[in-house]
């Protein structure tokens, strides 16, 4: 594997060439860390960077082979001939002086890699040059390791710093994996591997060798994503040996007990082991530690040595520890919720699980968290201990949500004829109708599930298929069925919580497409208030309550609420327990946050993530490819818009008819940005009053302004009034910003009727609204709309339009849409040669000899340049060039 790329480590790299420069009146720095945390590579990063003309930089790098040897760890820098006869402080002088005359008047910077090897001449030479007024010691030293005291004393007589390199946080090991891989990582491989790694990058380098090289990883939409096991590497196991090897078998029973149950209370683990052999192993930081609320708990120093010891382990010894870890903890008691699921799991683990009772529970627990693996094998387990209906019910359950619903079905078929009371059968029921539905988009499960919930005579039975019919029929676009289905759910004293507030979240769902939003929003708090009550019998239901809750803020504009959704605690159980629904959805959210804001990269990137994710789904995954096809024009990949849009074509399920406005606003832009604007503006006016005619009025505010950013702010739409005349978008805008909630429809009015009539002065007021709702695509698109109003009129209100506009393209990155395209004046490729020459300051001449040109011939492209831009010379120049997407006005020829 190449060389990786150089991530991160910004404040160290501040603090290094600090020191160096003496600006801080110290005369370097020493890093310290454990190994593989990048000491070397920070030094190595900041000590290239200094200018040669200005430092005299030798890089020193200790070993145990130079220590042995007197100067040894200078051998790279003094001369091989040393003066005879002189003590070993003349010695040291002369060292010094060799030194000086070497770097000839610049400063002096001694770079030390592993200082801790250094022999003690050496270190002593380290020190004394530390002293010198014209040079700096920068360095690096292993922790745990014996310090010489001449390099010790460097910090502690305040000579240079001491700091500890930390290990990389989550953001930079995703970008290091990304960097080296050369693609996009899947979020939850992403996680895993940062996991296991500990931020550590020479065992995530090694990490990543062994999951290329076992064939485990898998590449999809540009997305890399790590498919299997772990197959430790021999190299990397020897790493972990180095730290867990030749223990005591005290110490190794703690550090095999913790491996296998961690996190592990501590009192538990005294009942198992002898205090002294944990202390032991604390002390050799194999585990740590620390208070976990009311209990003190113990894990792994690291997550490979856990990898390492469970490789290891022999399968026999294994499964009595296992065992022995579930007999401790019933014999002090379950106390925690999650000590049963970890009973089970270790009774499952060692052969001993007998009760299917305990493993249906356990893997209500484990879905309960949306860890769809483990719920997924406990359930089986319990089906194959004749767990009978409750764990078939169960099992079919997960296998929906883990993209197997053949399977699912098969395992409902079978259990068929235990639905012996109407409970059960509404189980079992509401179970299979979701399968067929959602899971297999057989259209006929709506009117099936509908007759034989219409037959059962227990009321709470009942009402959870209502529940059920209710969101199928809205999704399928029968909103009226589905609203008065879900409200009788809810006036049903004898309905279950669960029923209850998944028919409320079908009626939140529909206000929000309705524009109901403030409605919409309580009803979603109100389900979330319950969420202790719901999540153990229909895990499932935060889909629902995301799905409503999401359309809603993208409905509104919201995206701080965006941002808080995408980061609660769903988010990290869905990444974390591969509920792929979950996490796939709330990447697309990811994606249109980062969408209007203008950041077109991270918008790619988190649809690429989602189409990844919801690859074998039928229930998000078109919604993902639609908003792919967004991202992509947003760049101007009209290629790449299509190819997303036609596979949102082919996958997307009829099922799931309701997210359609979002589909089509993106088959819309995807016309644009191929260049059909005429198809384009056909195709929104005809969503409009698709939109108007299903009631949608929430979706039909956004769909109209992307009308008024295709310049049809003044076109009629609509039905013909009684007076012959249509509305135009602008008026229809302005109605609907009266009926829906919130704070954007009120402002995309605004721009409408700023744009029908040409005003730049409302256009720019627009914008300033846009942008203080963070909404930085729209804001650049409304002043350079103005902008280029104000520059056909030669309006001395030019230059300040035109730096409002480059501050909105600057919260921007790449972002090609109609709206700045046609609000951007033409310049030939020689002209824009020209244009950045001139504005980085050349003068015609130097412009002139630099392409090949007359300096007349330039004179009169600059003149040219000057009429299309509306300035009226070099001093405005830069500043206009600003204003248009993708250029800073800096030269390039």
């Amino acid at each position: 594997m190449s060389r990786w790329k150089f991530v991160g480590r910004t404040a160290e790299l501040d603090r290094l060439q600090a020191a160096v420069t003496g600006a801080q009146g110290r005369r370097g720095i020493f890093f310290a860390g454990s190994p593989g945390i990048g000491k070397s590579r920070l030094l190595r990063e900041g000590v290239d960077a200094l200018p040669v003309e200005e430092y005299a930089v030798w890089w020193i790098a200790a070993s145990a082979t130079t220590q042995a040897v007197q100067f040894g760890g200078l051998v790279q820098v003094l001369p091989v001939e040393q003066p005879q006869g002189l003590s070993p402080a003349g010695i040291l002088r002369w060292a010094v002086d060799v030194l000086q005359q070497q770097a000839a008047g610049r400063r002096i910077v001694l770079a030390v890699d592993d200082a801790h090897l250094l022999d003690p001449p050496s270190a002593a030479l380290v020190h004394l040059v530390a002293r010198s007024e014209n040079a700096s010691v920068v360095g690096t030293l292993r922790d745990g390791e014996q310090i010489p005291l001449p390099i010790r004393a460097l910090w502690t007589d305040g000579l240079v710093d001491h700091a500890e390199v930390s290990p990389l946080p989550p953001a930079e090991t995703a970008r290091l994996l990304r960097e080296i891989l050369g693609c996009q990582v899947d979020h939850a491989s992403s996680e895993r591997l940062g996991r296991l790694s500990s931020g550590n990058p020479l065992l995530l380098r090694e990490l990543v060798h062994a999951v290329t090289n076992s064939g485990e990883s898998s590449t999809k939409y540009g997305v890399w994503t790590w498919t299997g096991r772990l197959e430790l590497a021999p190299n990397l196991t020897e790493l972990i040996d180095i730290r867990i090897n030749q223990l005591t078998p005290g110490v190794r029973t703690v550090v095999e007990l913790v491996a296998f149950g961690e996190p592990l209370g501590l009192r538990l683990l005294y009942r198992a082991a002898e205090q002294a052999d944990v202390e032991t192993a604390e002390e050799r930081g194999l585990i740590t530690v620390a208070p976990s609320d009311r209990r003190v708990d113990v894990r792994l120093a690291h997550p490979l040595y856990g990898e390492v010891v469970r490789r290891q382990c022999p399968v026999s010894r294994t499964r009595r520890l296992q065992a022995h870890l579930a007999e401790l903890l019933e014999g002090v008691g379950k106390r925690r919720r999650e000590d049963l699921l970890r009973v089970a799991v270790w009774r499952l683990d060692s052969g001993t699980a007998q009760d299917p009772a305990m493993l249906v529970d356990a893997a209500g627990q484990a879905f309960a968290r949306y860890d769809v693996p483990l719920a997924t094998r406990l359930a089986r387990a319990a089906l194959d201990a004749d767990g009978g209906f409750d764990a078939a019910e169960l099992l079919a359950t997960i296998l929906m949500f883990a993209d197997r619903p053949a399977e699912a079905l098969g395992v409902l078929d079978a259990v068929a004829t235990d639905t012996g009371d109407e409970e059960r059968l509404s189980r079992w029921l509401t179970v299979r109708g979701m399968v067929s539905y959602w899971g297999l988009s057989q259209h006929s499960t709506v009117e099936e599930i509908a007759k034989r919930g219409g037959d059962l005579k227990d009321h709470a039975a009942q009402a959870r298929v209502r529940s059920f019919e209710a969101i199928m029929r809205l999704h399928r676009l029968d909103a009226p069925t589905a609203l008065r289905l879900a409200q009788n759910v809810l006036d049903r004293p004898a309905a279950s919580i669960a029923a209850r507030e998944l028919a409320r979240c079908a009626i939140a769902h529909l206000q929000a497409v309705q524009g109901q939003l403030c409605r919409s929003a309580t009803a979603v708090d109100l389900v979330q208030a319950k969420v202790a009550s719901w999540r153990a019998d229909m895990p499932y239901l935060q889909l629902a309550v995301e799905l409503a809750r999401g359309t809603r803020l993208a409905l509104s504009g919201d995206l701080s609420g965006i941002d808080a959704l995408v980061a609660d605690e769903f988010a990290d159980l869905a990444d974390a327990g591969d509920f792929r629904l979950g996490s796939g959805y709330l990447a697309i959210l990811r994606a249109y946050a980062a969408r209007l804001r203008g950041r077109s990269d991270a918008a790619l990137q988190a649809a690429l993530g989602a189409c990844a994710v919801l690859a074998t789904s039928r229930v998000y995954a078109g919604l993902a490819q639609s908003e792919r096809a967004q991202a992509a024009a947003l760049r101007g990949d009209a290629r790449q818009a299509a190819e997303a849009m036609a596979e949102a074509d082919r996958i997307h399920a009829p099922s799931m008819a309701v997210l359609y406005p979002w589909l089509e606003q993106a088959r819309a832009a995807t016309f644009a940005a191929g260049g059909d604007l005429a198809g384009a503006t056909a195709h929104l006016h005809g969503l409009v009053d698709r939109l108007r005619v299903d009631g949608f009025a929430g979706h039909e505010t956004l769909v109209l302004h992307d009308l008024v950013r295709l310049g049809e702010a003044t076109a009629p739409t609509g039905p013909t009034c009684s007076d012959g005349s249509r509305r135009t978008v602008a008026q229809r805008l302005t109605e609907l910003s009266e009926q829906v909630d919130g704070n954007l429809p009120p402002l995309l009015a605004r721009h409408a009727r700023a744009a029908a009539e040409s005003s730049p002065e409302q256009l720019l007021a627009a914008a300033d609204g846009f942008l203080d709702l963070g909404l930085a695509l729209p804001a650049a698109e409304a002043a350079a709309e103005a902008v280029h109003l104000l520059r056909q009129r030669r309006s001395p209100q030019l230059a300040r339009a035109g730096e409002r506009l480059a501050v909105m393209l600057g919260c921007c990155d790449m972002v090609h849409t109609p709206a700045l395209r046609a609000a951007t004046p033409t310049l030939s490729d020689r002209e824009w040669q020209v244009a950045r020459l001139a504005a980085h300051g050349e003068t015609s001449r130097s412009i002139a000899e630099q392409l090949f040109l007359s300096a007349r011939t330039v004179e009169n492209h600059l003149q040219r340049i000057y009429t299309k831009l509306g300035v009226t010379g070099r001093v405005e120049l830069r500043a206009a060039l600003r204003t248009i997407p993708g250029h800073d006005g800096t030269a390039t020829t």
